[in-house]
């Protein structure tokens, strides 16, 4: 619901009735300059050129500053506030606000501090933080009671439904929609109006009313071209678009989607430009047209990263995966396809953090409410105690029925207190058991939440397979920080990947290596053929990974596998930060194998040998006996696939 959040920024544009401060004779020409600076800088973000326009209001700034004219201040500050926000700079948009409400506080200007809380509110909404962003909301309207903004009131009642709707609670959110929307008739606001149309029409769209969803978001367009206001004709023009997209009329969402595009292009956009270059390669490719759907989506992906949108980039490489798999090129289905995993494992983090922020706000409403009614019981005890001075008898009965209403109110409180308690409890319960099924396999999770503790078990069969980065140390060096851990990550996430799709379990990583094993918990006569396909398909994406940081100069990793089969003992050790781990010979034996290994390929012992040479999906090296410290002389194969 970004749309409906977009309100904040127009109605700071179309509504100035700031306090004017009257300069002395002597400042007049000073600030006949400034207002000029002002006129130039609004010109050019009506233009869409919004870096442009910056230094029109900083020059304009220093005058205001040098004239000791906060109110006019504030208003510069805020304007080059609203340019970083066009361009999707949240965090410099936030600290201008922030300068801007401390300077309309010191020209104590109630209605700017009330617009500029309302947009900060916006900001924070962008950001994630959804309780600070009603937070600030509910400061505005407490503001906006006080200097009786009727306006500004009902834009910020709209954007808290815009709250409800983020959170799917569509029945409050059109409720305070429709508040907004009411106030927004009376005061004749066509601006605010069409943005109300649009996030109804959306609502509609998500509860799959297609028809009532297309007459508000029509009313919505047509509000929006009478006025000529580019951004919100571009916003319902991509609403129409995802409108028709979901009825699967492709045609009608293609026009839809350009038109909102060429608005885009024109006011340069860049969050539309990406989101319908997107939209529109998902259309192609639901057409057929697969070279213009990966045209479509790589335009969107550029334009998705200068913006920094995790969730753009993941629908671009969800696109550009469905466009080379339906043309048959499986390497860059796959490349783009890992690409899209890798950010939507990114959002679902982003999803968690949303989920319990939700629930902080459900606490908080739940909070709000009990002060109202505390605040309407304050009020009724005193209507009561003058209802008792003129009749006293009445008011014995009024007494007693408050009194049985009170205990009925908390009996049933109580009751409902129980409830959400409970299903909070069984959603925590749920939560933990989640985790502890990401950090140990199922049936080692299972009897450790039945029994509170795991028995060692003895494996016959077990393929234990090692990789480490060769040189990783004089490579890191190269790399910062942050670098080195994001790409271990990526490494890392993919192994986890590909160890899931051939059934093996990790085990660890330690430093830059990675410990797997296949054939437990669950013995599988599969497991050395699983395991080595997995170690293949390892080697693979690293030798990807290096060609691409070749291309683009970074350093790369190269990296060493070996594995090895025989009896291990497998268990869980410890009551803190449980792991499953594994012990034996054949453990320290795999180690060996991989440290005798060379850079981008796989070396097997000959237990592994054994097991699969007559399978016709390998070819194996005989390298000839291998002295392993340690374990002396070792015969050793290095094996790709056939």
């Amino acid at each position: 619901m970004k749309s409906i959040f977009l309100l904040v920024v127009f109605i700071i544009l179309f509504t100035e009735n700031l306090f004017a401060q009257h300069p002395t004779p002597t400042n007049q020409p000073n600030q006949v300059q400034a207002e000029s600076l002002v006129k130039m800088g609004e010109q050019k973000m009506n233009v869409g050129s919004y870096a442009a326009a910056i230094p029109y209001f900083e020059k304009s700034l220093h005058l205001y500053e040098s004239l000791r004219l906060p109110d006019e201040a504030g208003n510069s500050l805020k304007q080059i506030a609203l340019a970083y926000y066009y361009q999707g700079n949240y965090t410099k948009a936030l600290e201008f606000f922030q300068k801007s409400r401390y300077s309309y506080q010191k020209a104590k200007n109630k209605v700017g501090e009330s617009k500029i809380l309302n947009n900060i509110g916006a900001v924070y909404y962008y950001l994630g933080n959804k309780l600070k962003a009603l937070e600030l909301y509910k400061q505005a309207i407490e503001v906006q009671k006080e200097v009786g903004d009727r306006k500004i009131f009902a834009a910020t009642t709209q954007n808290i439904g815009g709250i409800y709707v983020s959170i799917k609670d569509y029945k409050n959110g059109m409720a305070y929609f429709q508040q907004a929307l009411k106030l927004q008739l009376e005061l004749k606001d066509s601006a605010s109006l069409s943005q109300t149309l649009n996030g109804i029409g959306e609502i509609y769209s998500r509860q799959y009313n297609y028809l009532e969803a297309f007459r508000y978001l029509n009313q919505s367009l047509a509000i929006a071209n009478k006025l000529d206001n580019k951004v919100k004709q571009l916003e319902v023009l991509h609403s129409l678009g995802e409108l028709f997209n979901h009825q699967k009329k492709y045609a009608q969402a293609l026009y839809y989607y350009q038109s909102s595009l060429a608005i885009s292009q024109k006011i340069n956009n860049l969050q539309y430009l990406s989101n319908s270059k997107i939209a529109l390669g998902d259309v192609f490719n639901k057409t057929g047209q697969s070279s213009e759907a990966i045209k479509s989506c790589h335009e969107g992906l550029i334009t998705a990263e200068k913006l920094g949108s995790v969730t753009l980039k993941r629908e671009a490489c969800d696109c550009l995966y469905k466009s080379y798999k339906s043309i048959g090129n499986s390497v860059l289905a796959l490349r783009f396809y890992e690409k899209a995993t890798i950010y939507k494992d990114s959002l679902r983090s982003e999803e968690i953090a949303s989920q319990a922020q939700s629930m902080e706000f459900q606490k908080q409403q739940l909070a709000d409410s009990i002060t109202h009614a505390r605040k309407e019981y304050v009020i009724q005890q005193k209507h009561k105690e003058e209802v008792r001075k003129k009749e006293q008898q009445r008011n014995y009965i009024f007494v007693s029925l408050g009194f049985l209403s009170i205990v009925a109110i908390g009996l049933w409180s109580r009751l409902n207190y129980v409830r959400r308690s409970k299903k909070i409890l069984q959603k925590e319960k749920d939560r933990s058991e989640n985790l502890l099924l990401n950090i140990l396999p199922k049936e080692i999770a299972d009897e450790l939440m039945e029994k509170g503790s795991v028995e060692a078990q003895n494996f016959s069969s077990v393929a234990i397979l090692f990789s480490d980065f060769k040189s990783f140390t004089q490579t890191a060096e190269k790399m910062s920080p942050q670098s080195l851990v994001e790409e271990l990550n990526v490494c890392f996430k993919a192994f986890d990947l590909i160890v899931e799709k051939y059934k093996i379990e990790k085990i660890k990583t330690i430093g830059d290596a990675y410990m797997a094993a296949g054939g437990l918990p669950n013995p599988d006569q599969q497991a050395a053929w699983n395991t080595v396909c997995a170690a293949l398909e390892m080697q693979d994406f690293i030798t990807r990974r290096k060609i691409d940081h070749q291309f683009s100069n970074n350093p790369t990793f190269e990296m060493r596998v070996g594995i090895h089969s025989g009896p291990v003992v497998a268990g869980v050790v410890g009551v803190k930060k449980f792991q499953y781990d594994v012990w034996g010979d054949t453990v320290n034996t795999a180690s060996r194998i991989e440290s005798n290994g060379e850079p981008g390929k796989v070396n097997v012992s000959e237990t592994i040998y054994n097991l699969l040479k007559d399978d016709p999906t390998f070819l194996f090296d005989y390298r000839g006996i291998i002295n392993a410290k340690g374990k002396g002389d070792i015969k050793m194969y290095f094996v790709k696939k056939a």
